[in-house]
Protein backbone atom coordinates (compact mmCIF):
# COMPACT_ATOMS: atom_id res chain seq x y z
CA UNK A 1 0.00 0.00 0.00
CA UNK A 2 1.21 3.71 -0.91
CA UNK A 3 0.51 5.16 2.59
CA UNK A 4 0.01 8.60 2.93
CA UNK A 5 -1.10 9.26 6.55
CA UNK A 6 -4.61 10.82 7.93
CA UNK A 7 -5.49 13.29 4.69
CA UNK A 8 -8.48 16.29 5.58
CA UNK A 9 -11.14 14.44 3.28
CA UNK A 10 -14.81 16.24 2.82
CA UNK A 11 -18.26 14.89 1.26
CA UNK A 12 -21.08 17.13 1.42
CA UNK A 13 -21.95 17.20 4.83
CA UNK A 14 -18.99 16.35 6.29
CA UNK A 15 -14.99 17.54 6.97
CA UNK A 16 -12.79 13.86 7.80
CA UNK A 17 -10.01 15.24 9.45
CA UNK A 18 -7.17 14.52 12.14
CA UNK A 19 -8.23 15.31 16.00
CA UNK A 20 -6.58 17.98 18.20
CA UNK A 21 -6.84 18.16 21.74
CA UNK A 22 -9.80 21.44 21.05
CA UNK A 23 -11.98 18.53 19.92
CA UNK A 24 -12.05 16.66 23.66
CA UNK A 25 -14.98 18.66 24.74
CA UNK A 26 -16.93 17.36 21.58
CA UNK A 27 -15.81 14.31 21.68
CA UNK A 28 -17.11 13.77 25.53
CA UNK A 29 -19.83 15.36 25.29
CA UNK A 30 -21.16 14.59 21.74
CA UNK A 31 -20.10 10.65 21.91
CA UNK A 32 -17.79 9.04 24.45
CA UNK A 33 -19.62 9.58 27.32
CA UNK A 34 -22.79 8.06 26.49
CA UNK A 35 -23.05 4.00 27.11
CA UNK A 36 -25.51 3.60 24.43
CA UNK A 37 -22.85 4.81 22.21
CA UNK A 38 -19.99 2.51 23.73
CA UNK A 39 -22.72 -0.58 24.37
CA UNK A 40 -20.72 -2.72 21.59
CA UNK A 41 -17.49 -0.68 21.56
CA UNK A 42 -13.78 -2.42 22.94
CA UNK A 43 -13.17 0.81 24.77
CA UNK A 44 -14.65 2.21 27.95
CA UNK A 45 -17.12 5.79 28.41
CA UNK A 46 -15.40 8.66 29.14
CA UNK A 47 -15.84 9.49 32.76
CA UNK A 48 -14.52 13.42 32.05
CA UNK A 49 -13.32 15.70 29.60
CA UNK A 50 -9.94 14.73 30.51
CA UNK A 51 -10.07 11.25 30.10
CA UNK A 52 -11.27 12.06 26.10
CA UNK A 53 -7.89 14.85 26.33
CA UNK A 54 -5.75 11.77 27.66
CA UNK A 55 -7.31 9.57 24.75
CA UNK A 56 -6.56 12.03 21.90
CA UNK A 57 -3.26 12.95 23.26
CA UNK A 58 -2.04 9.55 22.21
CA UNK A 59 -2.91 9.83 18.84
CA UNK A 60 -1.76 12.99 18.02
CA UNK A 61 1.72 11.71 17.96
CA UNK A 62 0.59 9.18 15.97
CA UNK A 63 -0.40 11.52 13.21
CA UNK A 64 3.46 11.52 12.01
CA UNK A 65 3.26 7.80 11.16
CA UNK A 66 2.37 7.51 7.14
CA UNK A 67 0.06 4.56 8.26
CA UNK A 68 -1.57 5.93 11.24
CA UNK A 69 -5.31 6.81 9.87
CA UNK A 70 -7.91 8.44 12.50
CA UNK A 71 -10.25 10.64 11.37
CA UNK A 72 -13.18 13.23 13.57
CA UNK A 73 -15.94 13.29 11.63
CA UNK A 74 -16.97 16.89 11.96
CA UNK A 75 -20.68 18.09 10.65
CA UNK A 76 -20.56 20.71 8.41
CA UNK A 77 -23.65 22.74 9.59
CA UNK A 78 -22.93 22.12 13.37
CA UNK A 79 -18.87 22.83 13.15
CA UNK A 80 -18.19 20.49 15.83
CA UNK A 81 -17.34 16.90 15.78
CA UNK A 82 -19.92 14.36 16.67
CA UNK A 83 -17.94 11.01 16.19
CA UNK A 84 -14.91 9.51 14.83
CA UNK A 85 -13.88 6.65 12.12
CA UNK A 86 -10.32 4.72 12.02
CA UNK A 87 -8.46 2.27 10.49
CA UNK A 88 -8.05 -0.16 13.35
CA UNK A 89 -6.02 -2.93 12.24
CA UNK A 90 -4.28 -3.19 8.46
CA UNK A 91 -2.35 -6.22 6.50
CA UNK A 92 0.45 -4.98 4.19
CA UNK A 93 0.78 -8.64 2.91
CA UNK A 94 -3.05 -8.85 1.65
CA UNK A 95 -3.38 -5.23 1.16
CA UNK A 96 -6.23 -5.19 3.94
CA UNK A 97 -7.56 -2.55 6.11
CA UNK A 98 -9.97 -2.55 9.01
CA UNK A 99 -12.35 -0.20 9.22
CA UNK A 100 -13.79 0.96 13.23
CA UNK A 101 -16.25 3.68 13.60
CA UNK A 102 -18.79 5.22 16.27
CA UNK A 103 -20.79 8.36 16.28
CA UNK A 104 -23.07 10.42 18.33
CA UNK A 105 -26.65 9.15 19.43
CA UNK A 106 -28.20 12.41 18.27
CA UNK A 107 -26.91 11.39 14.42
CA UNK A 108 -27.88 8.44 14.53
CA UNK A 109 -29.84 7.16 11.47
CA UNK A 110 -29.06 10.16 9.32
CA UNK A 111 -26.62 8.61 6.58
CA UNK A 112 -23.74 10.62 8.27
CA UNK A 113 -21.98 7.32 9.68
CA UNK A 114 -22.38 5.74 6.16
CA UNK A 115 -21.22 9.34 4.27
CA UNK A 116 -18.21 9.07 6.57
CA UNK A 117 -17.31 5.26 5.86
CA UNK A 118 -17.48 5.93 2.10
CA UNK A 119 -15.42 8.79 1.91
CA UNK A 120 -12.64 6.62 3.87
CA UNK A 121 -13.33 3.87 1.86
CA UNK A 122 -12.94 5.56 -1.24
CA UNK A 123 -9.34 6.94 0.17
CA UNK A 124 -7.88 3.69 1.03
CA UNK A 125 -9.03 2.37 -2.41
CA UNK A 126 -7.92 5.01 -4.78
CA UNK A 127 -5.06 6.62 -2.89
CA UNK A 128 -3.71 4.70 -0.43
CA UNK A 129 -4.15 1.60 -2.38
CA UNK A 130 -6.35 -1.24 -0.77
CA UNK A 131 -7.38 -4.58 -1.55
CA UNK A 132 -9.48 -5.22 0.80
CA UNK A 133 -11.51 -3.33 3.12
CA UNK A 134 -13.55 -5.21 6.27
CA UNK A 135 -15.32 -4.46 9.28
CA UNK A 136 -17.25 -5.96 11.93
CA UNK A 137 -19.76 -5.50 14.44
CA UNK A 138 -22.08 -7.38 17.31
CA UNK A 139 -24.98 -9.19 15.92
CA UNK A 140 -26.96 -7.30 18.36
CA UNK A 141 -25.87 -4.10 17.15
CA UNK A 142 -27.59 -4.58 13.40
CA UNK A 143 -27.58 -0.23 12.78
CA UNK A 144 -23.72 -0.84 12.40
CA UNK A 145 -23.63 -3.81 9.72
CA UNK A 146 -26.64 -1.88 7.78
CA UNK A 147 -23.49 1.36 7.74
CA UNK A 148 -21.68 -1.19 5.65
CA UNK A 149 -24.30 -2.74 3.44
CA UNK A 150 -25.54 0.86 2.52
CA UNK A 151 -21.48 1.15 1.73
CA UNK A 152 -21.33 -1.92 -0.32
CA UNK A 153 -19.40 -4.39 1.75
CA UNK A 154 -20.72 -7.21 1.68
CA UNK A 155 -21.41 -10.09 4.73
CA UNK A 156 -18.81 -12.49 5.05
CA UNK A 157 -20.00 -14.38 8.00
CA UNK A 158 -20.27 -14.32 11.68
CA UNK A 159 -17.81 -15.79 13.80
CA UNK A 160 -19.16 -16.92 17.28
CA UNK A 161 -17.07 -15.61 20.98
CA UNK A 162 -14.87 -14.29 18.81
CA UNK A 163 -14.56 -10.78 19.64
CA UNK A 164 -14.58 -8.46 22.96
CA UNK A 165 -16.39 -5.38 23.78
CA UNK A 166 -18.12 -3.88 26.32
CA UNK A 167 -20.64 -6.58 26.59
CA UNK A 168 -18.14 -9.39 27.63
CA UNK A 169 -17.37 -12.34 25.01
CA UNK A 170 -18.81 -11.91 21.86
CA UNK A 171 -20.20 -12.89 18.20
CA UNK A 172 -18.78 -10.67 15.65
CA UNK A 173 -20.21 -10.28 12.06
CA UNK A 174 -17.79 -9.59 8.97
CA UNK A 175 -18.05 -7.51 6.22
CA UNK A 176 -15.79 -6.84 3.32
CA UNK A 177 -15.68 -4.60 -0.14
CA UNK A 178 -12.89 -5.68 -2.41
CA UNK A 179 -11.75 -3.39 -4.82
CA UNK A 180 -11.84 -5.58 -7.63
CA UNK A 181 -16.20 -5.54 -6.29
CA UNK A 182 -16.25 -1.67 -7.04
Amino acid sequence: MNHCGTRKLETDRLILRRFTLDDAPFMHKNWASDPEVTKYLTWPCHESVEASKRVIGTWIPLYEKDDYYNWTIVLKELGEPVGSIAVVKQDEDTSMVHIGYCIGRKWWHQGITSEALKAVMDFMFDVVGANRIESRHDPRNPNSGKVMQKCGMKFEGTMRSSDINNQGLVDASYYALLKSER
